[in-house]
């Protein structure tokens, strides 16, 4: 009986083969990386994540004195609060912590301060006064001068359409936004926001919060009032120091 030819084996080109060895040692490198997460990178993330009773009592405790606090300062007298001599403020975020009372950060964030060095233009009113004394540990502000109302729209600024931030590059955008207004073009704005003009809300409401750089100096890293040597609570005309410095 004849014996069975050999099959031939079919041919690989070489660059196949190149492929395939780059997928198996990329499948190996994977599974390894993925080993020692869970070994080690894993277990240690939840071991951090996992707090102790004294520091849940402790951040409990921070919270509730914050809240006693803020009422504390919310019952000065009415007289206590300066009477502002501009119809703007420009109020920065300085600080931030983790452990704040839910009210106190809700105030902030109803400010539009969300983030630390985060800015926002406001008109000085009674309520707003009332809401900056509330958070005073957290803020500073002032009066800023018409330079840098301007500096802060052409260089910080941007609107809001449809919930999207959006430069502001081109009058169109104004126009489009704030035209029904008479509002048309980036010095339409500034004069609005310098002089609390009648449309002041509606140009809030298109811009958003300024993000500025942190200051390399100026601050002294002290909750204390600015009149007592720290660097919150009302700055008055100082505040455009700080924006120099931060703009």
């Amino acid at each position: 009986m004849a014996e069975a030819e050999p099959l031939e084996m079919a041919y690989i080109s070489e660059v196949i083969l190149k492929k395939r060895k780059h997928k198996e040692e990329s499948i190996a490198l994977t599974r390894k990386t993925q080993l020692e997460l869970g070994q080690h990178g894993g277990n240690k993330r939840k071991v951090e994540d996992i707090k102790r009773p004294e520091q849940l009592v402790r951040e409990f405790r921070d919270r509730e004195l914050d809240l006693i606090r803020m009422k504390q300062r919310a019952k000065r007298a009415k007289s206590a609060l300066s009477t502002p001599n501009s119809k703007l403020l420009f109020v920065i975020r300085l600080h931030g912590k983790n452990d704040m009372h839910p009210k106190t950060r809700k105030i902030l964030y109803n400010l539009r301060l969300t983030r630390i060095f985060h800015g926002v233009f406001l008109k000085a009113s009674p309520g707003v006064l009332e809401l900056l004394q509330k958070v005073e540990p957290y803020v500073t502000y002032g009066y800023p001068n018409v330079k840098n109302v301007s500096d802060l729209i052409y260089k910080k600024g941007y609107g809001k359409i449809d919930s999207k931030r959006v430069p502001l590059i081109d009058n169109n955008i104004i126009e489009q936004a704030l035209g029904k207004y008479g509002i048309l073009c980036l010095e339409d704005i500034v004069h609005e926001v310098a002089n609390a003009g009648p449309h002041f809300r509606e140009i809030l409401n298109f811009l958003g919060s300024f993000s500025l750089n942190k200051p390399k100096e100026g601050l002294q890293g002290k909750r204390a009032l600015f009149k007592d040597g720290g660097d919150t609570g009302n700055r008055e005309n100082q505040i455009n120091d700080l924006i120099d410095k931060m703009n």
